[in-house]
């Protein structure tokens, strides 16, 4: 069997930022004709999207797909809350741990997935201010020994 090949569409990079990421998840989404063609020229943003389970169903509020400019009355509303599809235990797994442990579910990623859409939904924790202080200076530490590494000296 053919293996799929993975196109990313778009990254939620501001998540991994504020969240620690501890589990991660694929999912389906349910879209319109119109948003999957806007989805091919990248005109999305996941920037302040997150996920939210409601009666069993697992939805992603906040992911803006821009419409497409040649849809005219097929195009859907940018905002609109769009079905995310997983298996029914996974996601009563997800809302028993967004429930109790206080978890979050956030939607990390956009991307191809063969003809289809997937979303890569992390579940996560809030980091603090001070962690995000940590993340950075590890971030810089790394960067300046990759630097010293390679030969490239000029910062010292």
């Amino acid at each position: 069997m053919a293996e799929k090949t993975r196109k990313l569409i778009a990254e939620n990079r501001k998540a991994r930022h504020d969240y620690f990421v501890i589990e991660t998840y694929e999912a389906g989404i349910a879209l319109y004709g119109t948003e999957v063609k806007s989805l091919r020229r990248g005109t999305v943003n996941l920037k302040d999207s997150y996920c939210s389970i409601e009666e069993g169903e697992l939805f992603a509020t906040g992911i803006h797909i821009s419409p497409y400019e040649q849809g005219n009355i097929f195009n859907r509303d940018p905002l609109r809350e769009k079905k995310l599809l997983m298996h029914k235990r996974e996601i009563l797994k997800l809302m028993g741990l967004v429930a109790r442990e206080g978890y979050t579910l956030v939607p990390l990623s956009l991307y191809f997935s063969g003809s289809h859409v997937k979303v890569a939904v992390g579940l996560c924790k809030g980091k603090k201010n001070y962690d995000k202080r940590d993340s950075d200076a590890e971030r810089s530490a790394n960067r300046q020994i990759e630097r010293v590494t390679k030969g490239d000296r000029s910062d010292f």
